[in-house]
């Protein structure tokens, strides 16, 4: 079966009732690459964390949406998550294993890692004050 590109994009509101949503549709989506059941996982695990992250930190649990853009590309997939929250000030230090920045929450401090274990490349581009752009590729039968 020949693989075409293929793009899909969407918003839903900042909540963490939403986070499953994000990780289904995510997976549906990829599943026209026949993913391994560990690959979907992974990708699933790794849209959690990003969405996590900007409801708990972006937003800080205030209102705010969530864009997803999901493209497929052979068996290359690249996942963007966005929000228009507080941004992150220092990028390295976040995305540092055990770094949180809201300990009374229990938060692991792990997002960033388990994003970069489960996905061979993580892009975190963030301006204070106007937002996150978490982008994640991952080449799908890779063995």
């Amino acid at each position: 079966m020949e693989q075409v590109k293929n793009e899909m994009k969407m918003e839903f509101l900042a909540s963490s009732m939403n986070e499953g949503f994000a990780r289904i549709t995510v997976g549906a989506f990829v599943a026209e690459l026949n993913p391994t059941v560990d690959e979907l996982a992974d990708i699933k695990t790794a849209v959690s964390e990003a969405v996590t992250n900007c409801i708990i930190h972006g937003y800080e649990q205030k209102e705010g949406s969530i864009w997803i853009q999901c493209s497929t590309d052979e068996q290359q997939v690249e996942i963007s998550v966005v929000d228009t929250g507080k941004g992150i000030r220092d990028v390295e230090q976040a995305r540092e294993p055990l770094f949180t920045t809201k300990p009374e929450l229990e938060r692991s401090g792990m997002g960033f890692a388990f994003m970069e274990a489960f996905m061979d490349e993580v892009e975190v581009v963030s301006q204070p004050g106007q937002g996150t752009c978490v982008t994640m590729r991952k080449t799908i039968g890779k063995g």
